[in-house]
């Protein structure tokens, strides 16, 4: 029996995490947020109403799953309020299954203005962030001078910590990007105020895992962003600012090796990428164009159009070993289905591949078996080709829309 297990999203994001994350959810006990923040986006369409979350997991919609955001996140109070605000008109009892990790790193207003200032002064050269203040965030976390959650308990530290950070912000908004200073009372009154509106939520989050952990629970870890985001294995300096590949979920969170039974990497059957940075499959003709149309390519957090192109399988391979996926869950498939010809690549030596497409609706498709020749010789060649098990396949955007095919995944 594999209790916990780690879903990652194998490629640049939006490879359908949350909504996976969501489908198992309903055999588990907790699921567990480990880094990034408010610059993520998992969509959830349950009885044909559509849930956006950012930062909390992806479990809140079903009851009596404990939902919990670890210390490798970066958190927003305000995102945080805004989301739960919005939840509760679904769920309004979510606060009741919520714990923040004490030990979050604060986003702060003034991170905000110099992530936007950061990227305005950049001009050509800017990555595509979202604007959210993750990076400067992160950077005040690595280099000591950040505010954690747990350090507004106590209000004198808080705001001694807040003045020293936002004098800093301040010093660098004025005086080099050139633009409005923010007060700092301000930035600490709106923090508090939020705190003090959340602060029964935050606990010890690396104890509270282990504890579930003792008790024989079953816990899946949610990652955010993709893998070739990773800070460290990613097409840097294009990447998120946080850990996404599968070291993430140990730091961010406290939660040890030995404890991970099973890893689960999502792929996007073809390939998307919000932002600037390299794309080597990237469309740009009618076929990307229809891709993007029939995939709803548009990001969740920013509503901006996603860069679309086929599947890469030798950037996944890669990834598939930085990760030690498991097994694989092929998501939106269906998007294919009215293609007279399918693409791969699997790299410079052999470059694409040619497949016949299956031109028939795959969605609501339960069975394998059912699926057209074409779609299934698609599929085999992934499995094939990357030497891990495809266990889920996914034909549609709904809870429900699913194909489970090797069964290997004991969950």
């Amino acid at each position: 029996m594999n209790n916990i297990i780690a879903i990652l999203g194998a490629q640049w994001g939006d490879e359908g995490k949350g909504k996976i994350v969501d489908l198992l959810t309903q055999k588990c006990d907790a699921v567990v947020r480990f880094q990034g923040g408010h610059n993520a986006g998992h969509t959830l369409v349950v009885e044909n109403k559509t849930t956006i979350l950012h930062l909390i997991p992806s479990g809140i919609l079903h009851n009596d799953v404990d939902c919990i955001i670890g210390n490798g996140v970066v958190l927003s109070l305000d995102a945080f309020d805004k989301e739960v605000t919005e939840l509760k008109e679904s769920v309004p009892n979510c606060l009741e299954n919520i714990y923040i990790s004490q030990n979050c790193s604060l986003i702060l207003p003034t991170h905000i203005a110099l992530d936007h200032a950061k990227e305005n002064k950049s001009g050509k050269n800017k990555i595509g962030t979202t604007g959210r203040g993750i990076g400067p965030a992160y950077e005040d976390k690595i280099s000591r001078r950040g505010v954690k959650l747990g350090d507004l308990f106590d209000p004198s530290i808080a705001e001694e910590k807040i003045n020293n950070i936002c004098e800093y912000h301040n010093f660098l908004l004025h005086n080099y990007f050139g633009v409005e200073k923010l007060s700092s009372k301000d930035v600490f009154n709106n923090v508090m105020n939020l705190f003090n509106k959340y602060k029964k939520n935050v606990c010890d989050t690396t104890d509270y895992i282990q504890r579930l952990i003792n008790s024989n629970k079953k816990i899946i870890f949610e990652g955010a962003q993709g893998s070739m985001l990773d800070i460290d294995h990613g097409t840097y300096p294009f990447v998120t600012s946080s850990s996404t590949t599968i070291g993430g979920i140990l730091t961010g969170t406290g939660l040890s090796h030995k404890n991970l039974d099973y890893v689960l990497g999502i792929v996007k059957a073809y390939t998307t990428r919000v932002g600037e940075g390299p794309f080597p499959t990237e469309l740009f003709d009618k076929t990307g164009e229809i891709l993007s149309s029939r995939g709803h390519e548009f990001g969740a957090t920013t509503g901006r159009a996603r860069r679309c192109g086929w599947l890469d399988l030798k950037t996944l391979k890669k990834i598939s070993e930085i990760n030690g996926f498991d097994g694989i869950c092929l998501t939106k498939l269906d998007v294919l289905d009215s293609f007279e010809e399918i693409q791969v690549f699997y790299g410079d030596e052999i470059g694409y591949k040619m497949f016949k497409g299956w031109q028939c609706k795959t969605s609501n498709i339960k069975d394998f078996e059912k699926l057209p020749s074409e779609a299934q010789e698609y599929i085999n060649s992934i499995e094939e080709y990357l030497k891990i098990p495809i266990e889920i396949i996914s034909t549609g955007p709904a809870r429900n829309e699913n194909i489970f095919h090797t069964r290997k995944l004991n969950f």
